[in-house]
């Protein structure tokens, strides 16, 4: 027998979820097929939420202990894993109760189940059941990846999933990656005393943000004390009676690093393999993700794409915008597509990094005639008085016209501050027009009208 429905979310994670949840709006005859243990989705459940809730912990950690730089007396402060370990479930518990209700409430068909496509139209669960829908959106994000590494598949090596789940203190731990998880995981460790040793293939840790952007993150992660190698070739894994040895090429020489720990923080890849996509027609990208259009069709134009799956960020809003766009196309009402231009990209390392908008990079490479300008943290009132010295901001401006195009911030808290530039880029907005604006004194955000000047100065003089 064979079950119809109008809309079939494949994956009740964000990007799935909320498709589902606009395509209910237009249709009765809404499905979510789920097989994971849990209900809720990566960010939720392993990702944004539980490693921001514990990033969280450690920096207070870390100001405690720096309270002698703000004229405090603070008596020693350590962490307790296991209250922390408490603290992150509960506060996840409210948001995954909440998508758990959501899913459960009886407006989607729910099939706790797996799924393969069998046909353009049709896919089989893992119990034999087959549904036959009208659209389909596959939003089953993505897994660790693993590089072609010995010993890279050793059981014991932890991921992300097993540093956001601790409830013992680890001794001592070796990262392997650069990315964004692999550095929030880091010093997340390293603050709340694990003995912490970073190993980066690249030049720099987060290798897509401008270098001087890394350079600022990668300075303040070895002031920290975190162990951090960059450029290098890693070679082995190998297990030991005490824990691990990495082996690797740094600066033309083979490096050994010991540690108790190994955590594979090299990436991510698009949970696709056992969809059987071919049987549905539906191409990937050379790197695994799902090809789509502007409405997050794939080649098949029945069937959607959203999230990890998909691309190009692996970030959750987006994977909502994603799934919401796609849900309304196939309900057949016109939406604008996403103008990934102006994206947001936030790093919840200390300091922070924040991006919206072109990169110069991506100004260069487009012809576009700019003007850039910045201003240290280092030179202004607040972050002086916060001890928060470490980084800038950047402002991109277009030629003739003032027009904000893009901005990059490194600093405390850049993932707050880079949202009255994410307006700018969004809207179009020029700098003379952004310094109409109050940038009340003192604080952080002031520091945006400091390049807002210096772009407006610039163009009155050519």
């Amino acid at each position: 027998m064979i079950k119809e429905h109008d809309f079939i979310a494949i994956g009740g994670g964000s990007g799935g979820y909320n498709a589902a949840r606009v395509a209910r709006q237009y249709s009765d005859n809404v499905a979510i097929i789920d097989g994971a243990k849990e209900l809720g989705g990566l960010c939720i459940l392993k990702g944004c939420m539980p490693s921001k809730t514990l990033i969280y912990s450690a920096e207070v950690l870390h100001l405690a202990q720096q309270g002698t730089r703000f004229g405090l007396s603070i008596p020693e402060a350590k962490v307790d894993m296991k209250a922390l370990h408490k603290r992150k479930l509960a506060t996840i518990k409210e948001f995954t109760d909440y998508r758990v209700k959501s899913i459960e409430s009886g407006k989607f068909h729910l099939y706790r189940n797996f799924a393969k496509f069998i046909s353009n139209d049709t896919v089989e669960l893992d119990d034999g059941t087959q549904l036959k829908g009208k659209h389909f959106i596959i939003a089953t994000g993505s897994y660790v990846s693993k590089p072609p590494i010995p010993g890279i598949d050793l059981p014991e090596i932890w991921t992300s999933d097993d540093v956001l789940d601790l409830s013992e203190l680890p001794e001592s731990a070796i990262v392997l990656g650069g990315g964004v998880v692999a550095c929030e995981l880091t010093q997340f460790l390293h603050r709340v005393g694990c003995k912490t040793i970073q190993i980066q293939r690249s030049p720099h840790i987060l290798k897509d943000q401008a270098s001087d952007v890394s350079k600022v993150v990668e300075k303040a992660l070895i002031k920290e004390g975190v162990d951090l190698l960059t450029d290098t070739k890693l070679l082995s894994i190998s297990k030991t009676d005490s824990g691990f040895d990495v082996t690797f090429k740094h600066k033309g020489t083979q490096v050994t690093r010991s540690a108790k720990h190994v955590i594979n923080a090299l990436g991510r890849f698009p949970a696709t393999a056992s969809l059987c996509l071919e049987n549905a027609g539906i191409e990937l990208e050379p790197n695994g993700q799902i090809q789509t259009d502007k409405y997050q069709r794939t080649s098949n134009p029945a069937v959607y794409a959203a999230g990890d799956c998909n691309g190009p960020f692996e970030i959750v809003h987006t994977a909502v915008l994603q799934g919401e766009l796609a849900a309304y196309h196939a309900s057949g009402i016109e939406k604008t597509p996403l103008n990934y231009d102006h994206m947001l990209d936030v790093v919840f390392t200390n300091p922070q990094v924040a991006r919206v908008g072109l990169t110069e990079k991506e100004l260069k490479k487009r012809n576009i005639e700019y003007i850039a300008a910045d201003y240290p943290f280092d030179d202004h009132g607040k972050s002086i008085l916060m001890e928060a010295k470490h980084g800038f901001v950047r402002l991109f401006g277009e030629k003739p016209t003032g027009k904000i195009l893009g901005a990059e911030i490194v600093s405390k808290d850049a993932g707050e501050l880079i949202h009255a530039l994410s307006v700018a880029v969004s809207h179009g907005l020029t700098a003379a027009s952004l310094l109409q604006t109050h940038w009340y004194h003192p604080t952080l955000s002031e520091i945006i009208s400091y390049p807002l000047e210096d772009i407006v100065d610039q163009l009155a003089v050519q």
